[in-house]
C-alpha cells in the first residue's frame, strides 16, 4: 500500500493552527460586522462560464476545471476523444466540463447580486469568508487551496466607501498586531498612462506585466512589454512612471508632470488624493501610502486599487482590492457600481507566526481537566464538569484511572491551565483540589463553589 499523502499546494490543520486561524477569522469577521457588512456564503463550484474570460489570460490559466461524470460511457467514447482533443488544444469544451472550482469570491459574488438585484437594498454590503482553488505554482504564502476574506459594497459611487474600506484594513491589522502599508493606486491613472504610451488598448498589456514588477524586476518588465509590442519611446515613459518616489505629495506632483494633462488621469488623481486626506487612520501600526506602481493583474478593475504589504517580513501582498464599476453588466445587470476589499488569510497566519503575534489565550480550549482517581471519583467529578460545562466553561475527564504524571502531562500538552482533584478524602469532605498550572498554585474549596470560581 502506499504512503498516503495531500494533494500539492494543499495542508492539514491541526487543532493549533485551527484555533489560531479561527482568531484571525473571528477578528476580521467583528471588524466586518463593525462596519455594517452582511455574510454570504456562494457554492465552491461555478458554471466554467460564469468565471472564464473574468480573471485575464494569466488568471485563466489557474482555474481548476471539474471534469463532467460519464466520462467512461461506452457509447460516447468517440465524442469524448474528440472532445479531449479540443482541451489539449486550451480550448474548453461542455462535453467535458462544464464546472470549475471558484477562483475567488468576487465573481461569484457578481453572480449572485445580478441574480438577486431586485431584491437586494442598496448599497449591499456582504461580506464572505470561504475558500477559493487556484492551479498555481505551490511556494510559501502560495497555496492552491486557500481562504478569503472579502467585503465589498455594490451600488454606490461614493468615494466614501473606499474611505471606509482603508479604514476596515487598518483597524483588522491593528487588532491583530501587523505593522502594515496600504499602498493604493487608480485603475484611471494606468488607463492615462495607456493613452501616453499610445491608445488605450495597451492598457491590459501594460497591467499585466508592471504587476509582476516585484516578482521579475524592472529589465524583465520591459522585455515583456517589448514582447507586448510596445516600441522604445512607449517603454520609456513607463520605466518613467515605474520609477516615480518620494512622499505622496512628490510623487503625485511627478504623475502631474507625467500624465497629469490626461482627463482620466486628473480623476484618477483626485480619487488618490481623496482617499489619502480622508481615511483619517486612527492606528499608528498602519501607513496608507499611494503606489502608482500598483497595477492589480485582474481586468475587471476600474478605479481605486488596494493592496496591503506586511511589514518586517518576506511576504508578498495579505490583503487587495478595488472598484469595479460594471462588474455585474458581466452577467446582464449593467451599470451597477461596486468596490470591495480581500484578506489573504494564510498569508497573515505565516506572518503571525512569523512575528509571533499570536497571544497564549488562542491556544486554550479546555479549561479544566478532572482527574480520574477511580469509578466513584470518576462519577462525582463528572457530575461536576456537567455543571460546568453548562455554565459555559469547557473541560474534560481523564478517560481512565492512571498515575497522576500521565494525567498531569496530559493537560500540559493540552494547553489546559487548570487540574481539579477529586479523591476519596475529598469526597467525604465535598470539597476538591485545584492546581493552577501556569501558576504553580493550588487551593482547595468547596465543590459547590466551582463554578462560581470559574466564571
Amino acid at each position: 500500500m502506499s504512503k498516503p499523502g495531500l494533494p500539492q499546494g494543499t495542508r492539514d490543520f491541526s487543532a493549533a493552527v485551527v484555533r489560531k486561524r479561527n482568531y484571525i477569522f473571528q477578528t476580521i469577521q467583528q471588524v466586518f460586522e463593525l462596519y455594517g457588512f452582511q455574510p454570504l456564503e456562494t457554492p465552491a463550484m461555478e458554471n466554467l462560464d460564469t468565471l472564464m474570460g473574468k480573471y485575464g489570460e494569466e488568471g485563466d490559466k489557474l482555474i481548476f476545471k471539474i471534469l463532467n461524470n460519464g466520462l467512461d460511457n461506452p457509447s460516447k467514447q468517440e465524442q469524448i476523444i474528440a472532445d479531449f482533443q479540443k482541451v489539449l488544444e486550451g480550448k474548453n469544451t461542455k462535453g467535458i466540463t462544464e464546472r470549475a472550482l471558484r477562483y475567488d469570491l468576487t465573481i461569484p459574488f457578481a453572480r449572485y447580486v445580478a441574480m438577486n438585484y431586485g431584491q437586494l437594498t442598496l448599497p449591499f454590503k456582504r461580506y464572505q469568508i470561504q475558500p477559493v482553488w487556484r492551479a498555481d505554482r505551490p511556494q510559501k504564502g502560495r497555496y492552491r487551496e486557500f481562504y478569503q476574506c472579502d467585503a465589498d459594497v455594490v451600488g454606490s459611487n461614493s468615494l466614501l466607501n473606499e474611505v471606509e474600506l482603508t479604514n476596515i484594513y487598518a483597524t483588522v491589522f491593528d487588532q491583530l498586531g501587523i505593522p502594515v502599508e496600504i499602498r493604493i493606486n487608480s485603475r484611471k491613472i494606468l488607463a492615462a498612462l495607456a493613452e501616453v504610451c499610445g491608445g488605450a488598448d495597451k492598457m491590459i498589456d501594460i497591467t499585466v506585466a508592471i504587476d509582476k514588477l516585484d516578482k521579475i524586476g524592472i529589465e524583465k518588465v520591459k522585455e515583456e512589454l517589448t514582447e507586448r509590442g510596445l516600441n522604445n519611446d512607449q517603454i520609456n515613459i513607463i520605466e518613467k512612471y515605474l520609477s516615480i518616489t518620494g512622499t505622496s505629495d512628490e510623487k503625485i506632483t511627478q504623475l502631474e508632470s507625467l500624465i497629469g494633462n490626461n482627463e482620466p488621469g486628473q480623476q484618477g488623481i483626485m480619487e488618490i488624493n481623496h482617499v489619502l486626506s480622508s481615511s483619517q487612520l486612527s492606528t499608528n501600526n498602519c501607513q496608507l501610502i499611494p503606489d502608482f506602481t500598483l497595477a492589480r493583474g485582474l481586468n475587471y478593475y476600474t478605479g481605486i486599487i488596494f493592496e496591503v504589504k506586511a511589514l518586517n517580513v518576506q511576504m508578498g501582498s495579505i490583503g487587495g482590492g478595488g472598484r469595479y464599476d460594471d462588474l455585474t453588466g458581466l452577467f446582464g445587470v449593467p451599470n451597477v457600481p461596486g468596490v470591495g476589499i480581500s484578506f489573504g488569510v494564510d498569508r497573515i497566519y505565516d506572518v503571525m507566526e512569523e512575528l509571533q503575534l499570536f497571544p497564549d489565550t488562542v491556544q486554550i480550549g479546555s479549561k479544566v481537566l478532572f482527574f480520574n482517581l477511580g469509578a466513584s471519583e470518576s462519577k462525582n467529578a463528572f457530575s461536576l464538569l456537567q455543571q460546568l460545562r453548562q455554565s459555559g466553561i469547557a473541560g474534560e475527564l481523564f478517560h481512565e484511572q492512571s498515575k497522576f504524571d500521565k494525567q498531569f502531562k496530559y493537560a500540559e500538552k493540552k494547553n489546559i491551565p487548570f487540574v481539579i482533584i477529586i479523591g476519596s478524602k475529598e469526597m467525604e469532605n465535598g470539597t476538591c483540589v485545584v492546581k493552577d498550572l501556569q501558576k504553580g498554585t493550588q487551593e482547595e474549596m468547596a465543590q459547590a463553589s466551582l463554578v462560581g470560581y470559574f466564571k
